[in-house]
Protein backbone atom coordinates (compact mmCIF):
# COMPACT_ATOMS: atom_id res chain seq x y z
CA UNK A 1 0.00 0.00 0.00
CA UNK A 2 3.25 1.92 0.39
CA UNK A 3 5.31 4.64 -2.74
CA UNK A 4 7.75 5.54 0.20
CA UNK A 5 10.29 4.32 2.38
CA UNK A 6 7.75 2.90 5.86
CA UNK A 7 9.74 3.46 9.47
CA UNK A 8 6.33 3.03 11.23
CA UNK A 9 5.19 -0.63 12.27
CA UNK A 10 2.96 -0.63 15.22
CA UNK A 11 1.06 -3.61 16.61
CA UNK A 12 -2.52 -2.86 18.13
CA UNK A 13 -1.79 -3.19 22.64
CA UNK A 14 -4.28 -6.04 22.98
CA UNK A 15 -6.20 -6.95 19.10
CA UNK A 16 -3.15 -9.46 17.72
CA UNK A 17 -5.19 -8.88 14.67
CA UNK A 18 -4.66 -4.97 13.98
CA UNK A 19 -1.23 -3.61 13.00
CA UNK A 20 -0.99 0.19 11.60
CA UNK A 21 2.30 1.12 9.42
CA UNK A 22 2.85 4.48 8.12
CA UNK A 23 5.70 6.16 6.01
CA UNK A 24 7.34 9.36 4.25
CA UNK A 25 4.81 9.17 1.66
CA UNK A 26 2.63 10.59 3.92
CA UNK A 27 0.10 7.52 4.31
CA UNK A 28 -1.38 5.71 7.00
CA UNK A 29 -2.65 2.31 7.21
CA UNK A 30 -4.57 0.42 9.60
CA UNK A 31 -4.46 -3.44 8.53
CA UNK A 32 -6.50 -6.93 9.56
CA UNK A 33 -3.34 -8.84 9.11
CA UNK A 34 -5.69 -12.45 9.68
CA UNK A 35 -7.41 -11.35 6.44
CA UNK A 36 -4.46 -9.52 5.00
CA UNK A 37 -6.55 -6.47 3.80
CA UNK A 38 -6.42 -2.29 5.00
CA UNK A 39 -9.29 -1.69 7.30
CA UNK A 40 -9.05 2.18 7.21
CA UNK A 41 -6.51 4.83 5.08
CA UNK A 42 -5.45 8.23 5.87
CA UNK A 43 -3.10 10.61 3.85
CA UNK A 44 -1.19 12.99 5.45
CA UNK A 45 -2.32 16.45 2.96
CA UNK A 46 -0.99 19.54 3.85
CA UNK A 47 -2.84 22.55 2.36
CA UNK A 48 -0.38 24.25 -0.44
CA UNK A 49 3.13 21.69 0.71
CA UNK A 50 1.78 18.48 -0.35
CA UNK A 51 2.02 15.36 2.19
CA UNK A 52 3.97 15.32 5.10
CA UNK A 53 6.22 12.46 5.74
CA UNK A 54 5.12 10.68 8.65
CA UNK A 55 8.06 9.64 11.48
CA UNK A 56 6.38 7.80 13.86
CA UNK A 57 2.79 6.35 15.38
CA UNK A 58 1.95 5.36 18.75
CA UNK A 59 -1.31 3.46 20.10
CA UNK A 60 -2.73 4.90 22.87
CA UNK A 61 -2.69 1.73 26.05
CA UNK A 62 -6.70 1.63 25.81
CA UNK A 63 -6.18 0.82 21.59
CA UNK A 64 -8.88 3.47 20.99
CA UNK A 65 -6.45 6.35 19.95
CA UNK A 66 -3.13 6.79 17.75
CA UNK A 67 -1.09 9.34 17.41
CA UNK A 68 1.68 10.80 14.64
CA UNK A 69 3.95 13.30 14.27
CA UNK A 70 5.22 14.20 10.59
CA UNK A 71 8.23 16.00 8.99
CA UNK A 72 6.35 19.50 9.54
CA UNK A 73 6.46 19.14 13.40
CA UNK A 74 2.49 18.18 13.84
CA UNK A 75 0.96 15.99 15.83
CA UNK A 76 -1.69 14.01 14.19
CA UNK A 77 -4.66 12.15 16.45
CA UNK A 78 -6.81 10.09 15.17
CA UNK A 79 -9.46 8.10 17.63
CA UNK A 80 -13.42 7.48 18.47
CA UNK A 81 -15.21 10.30 20.24
CA UNK A 82 -14.91 13.86 20.03
CA UNK A 83 -12.51 16.06 19.33
CA UNK A 84 -13.58 18.74 21.96
CA UNK A 85 -10.77 18.57 24.75
CA UNK A 86 -8.01 19.36 21.84
CA UNK A 87 -9.64 22.01 21.18
CA UNK A 88 -8.63 24.15 24.47
CA UNK A 89 -4.89 24.06 23.18
CA UNK A 90 -3.31 26.44 20.49
CA UNK A 91 -2.23 25.33 17.33
CA UNK A 92 1.88 26.20 17.89
CA UNK A 93 2.81 24.61 21.02
CA UNK A 94 6.58 24.61 21.70
CA UNK A 95 8.74 25.04 25.10
CA UNK A 96 11.30 27.94 24.79
CA UNK A 97 14.00 25.93 26.15
CA UNK A 98 13.56 23.39 22.74
CA UNK A 99 16.38 24.81 20.81
CA UNK A 100 18.65 26.47 23.21
CA UNK A 101 22.19 25.60 22.79
CA UNK A 102 24.07 22.86 25.36
CA UNK A 103 27.38 22.94 26.86
CA UNK A 104 29.81 19.85 28.62
CA UNK A 105 30.98 20.62 32.11
CA UNK A 106 34.77 18.69 33.31
CA UNK A 107 33.01 15.51 34.12
CA UNK A 108 31.16 15.72 30.67
CA UNK A 109 27.65 16.44 32.14
CA UNK A 110 25.13 18.27 29.55
CA UNK A 111 24.19 21.58 30.70
CA UNK A 112 22.18 24.70 29.30
CA UNK A 113 24.29 26.91 28.46
CA UNK A 114 22.23 29.95 29.51
CA UNK A 115 22.00 29.20 32.94
CA UNK A 116 24.98 26.65 33.68
CA UNK A 117 22.04 24.43 34.62
CA UNK A 118 21.18 20.62 33.76
CA UNK A 119 18.46 20.45 32.00
CA UNK A 120 16.27 18.41 34.47
CA UNK A 121 17.01 20.95 37.12
CA UNK A 122 16.32 23.82 35.44
CA UNK A 123 12.08 25.51 35.82
CA UNK A 124 9.43 24.16 34.16
CA UNK A 125 9.87 25.89 30.45
CA UNK A 126 6.91 28.55 28.83
CA UNK A 127 4.97 27.51 26.48
CA UNK A 128 5.49 29.49 22.85
CA UNK A 129 4.57 29.60 19.30
CA UNK A 130 6.84 28.61 16.50
CA UNK A 131 8.31 32.19 16.55
CA UNK A 132 9.29 32.13 20.09
CA UNK A 133 5.89 34.14 21.24
CA UNK A 134 4.42 33.05 24.86
CA UNK A 135 1.01 31.63 25.17
CA UNK A 136 -1.60 33.37 27.59
CA UNK A 137 -1.36 32.81 31.29
CA UNK A 138 -4.10 29.61 30.83
CA UNK A 139 -2.16 27.82 28.37
CA UNK A 140 1.06 28.17 30.80
CA UNK A 141 -1.15 26.19 33.00
CA UNK A 142 -0.74 23.05 31.45
CA UNK A 143 2.88 22.68 31.36
CA UNK A 144 3.50 20.15 34.32
CA UNK A 145 4.97 21.96 37.08
CA UNK A 146 2.83 25.51 36.56
CA UNK A 147 -0.51 23.90 37.50
CA UNK A 148 -1.15 25.91 40.06
CA UNK A 149 1.59 29.20 39.56
CA UNK A 150 -0.17 32.35 40.21
CA UNK A 151 -0.49 34.70 37.12
CA UNK A 152 2.55 37.00 37.78
CA UNK A 153 4.51 33.71 38.03
CA UNK A 154 3.15 32.86 34.48
CA UNK A 155 4.56 35.92 32.41
CA UNK A 156 7.88 35.28 31.26
CA UNK A 157 11.06 37.79 30.81
CA UNK A 158 11.09 38.83 27.28
CA UNK A 159 14.62 39.66 25.13
CA UNK A 160 16.07 40.15 22.25
CA UNK A 161 17.64 37.30 20.55
CA UNK A 162 19.82 37.37 17.21
CA UNK A 163 18.66 34.51 15.08
CA UNK A 164 21.33 32.14 12.89
CA UNK A 165 20.57 35.19 9.30
CA UNK A 166 21.27 38.11 11.59
CA UNK A 167 17.83 39.04 12.33
CA UNK A 168 17.02 40.35 16.01
CA UNK A 169 13.56 38.85 17.24
CA UNK A 170 12.11 38.92 20.68
CA UNK A 171 11.59 35.46 22.63
CA UNK A 172 11.49 34.35 25.95
CA UNK A 173 14.32 34.03 27.88
CA UNK A 174 13.33 32.69 31.43
CA UNK A 175 11.60 34.05 34.80
CA UNK A 176 9.92 37.42 35.21
CA UNK A 177 12.34 37.89 38.07
CA UNK A 178 14.83 35.48 40.13
CA UNK A 179 12.71 36.52 42.96
CA UNK A 180 9.21 35.38 41.46
CA UNK A 181 11.37 32.21 40.30
CA UNK A 182 12.30 31.24 44.42
CA UNK A 183 8.48 32.39 45.13
CA UNK A 184 6.30 30.38 42.65
CA UNK A 185 8.80 27.27 42.39
CA UNK A 186 10.16 26.43 45.56
CA UNK A 187 12.24 23.15 45.82
CA UNK A 188 11.36 22.16 49.04
CA UNK A 189 9.95 23.79 52.45
CA UNK A 190 13.68 22.08 53.92
CA UNK A 191 15.88 24.84 51.11
CA UNK A 192 13.88 27.26 52.33
CA UNK A 193 14.65 26.46 55.75
CA UNK A 194 18.18 26.23 55.00
CA UNK A 195 18.00 29.39 53.43
CA UNK A 196 16.66 31.04 56.57
CA UNK A 197 19.55 29.76 58.73
CA UNK A 198 22.22 30.59 56.71
CA UNK A 199 21.04 34.16 56.14
CA UNK A 200 20.67 34.21 60.12
CA UNK A 201 24.17 32.55 60.72
CA UNK A 202 25.94 35.61 58.49
CA UNK A 203 24.06 38.17 60.48
CA UNK A 204 25.44 36.55 63.84
CA UNK A 205 29.22 35.85 62.37
CA UNK A 206 28.83 39.88 60.84
CA UNK A 207 27.27 41.45 64.06
CA UNK A 208 30.01 39.52 66.26
CA UNK A 209 32.89 40.86 63.92
CA UNK A 210 31.40 44.48 64.12
CA UNK A 211 31.65 44.95 68.33
CA UNK A 212 34.90 42.99 68.00
CA UNK A 213 36.47 45.40 65.84
CA UNK A 214 38.04 48.65 66.91
CA UNK A 215 36.28 51.93 65.61
CA UNK A 216 37.01 55.49 66.62
CA UNK A 217 35.37 56.98 69.52
CA UNK A 218 33.14 59.07 68.39
CA UNK A 219 31.46 56.04 66.59
CA UNK A 220 32.41 57.02 63.30
CA UNK A 221 34.04 55.16 60.80
CA UNK A 222 34.08 53.60 57.42
CA UNK A 223 31.15 51.91 56.54
CA UNK A 224 31.17 48.31 56.37
CA UNK A 225 29.82 46.47 53.58
CA UNK A 226 27.44 43.28 54.94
Amino acid sequence: GHADEVFVLETHPFDSRIMLSAGHDGNIFIWDITKGTKTKHYFNMIEGQGHGAVFDCKFSPDGQHFACTDSHGHLLIFGFGCSKSYEKIPDQMFFHTDYRPLIRDSNNYVLDEQTQQAPHLMPPPFLVDVDGNPHPTKYQRLVPGRENCADEHLIPQLGYVATSDGEVVEQVIGQQTVDQDEQGLEPSILDGMIRQLQLQQDQRTGADQESASSGPQNGEGTPRRG
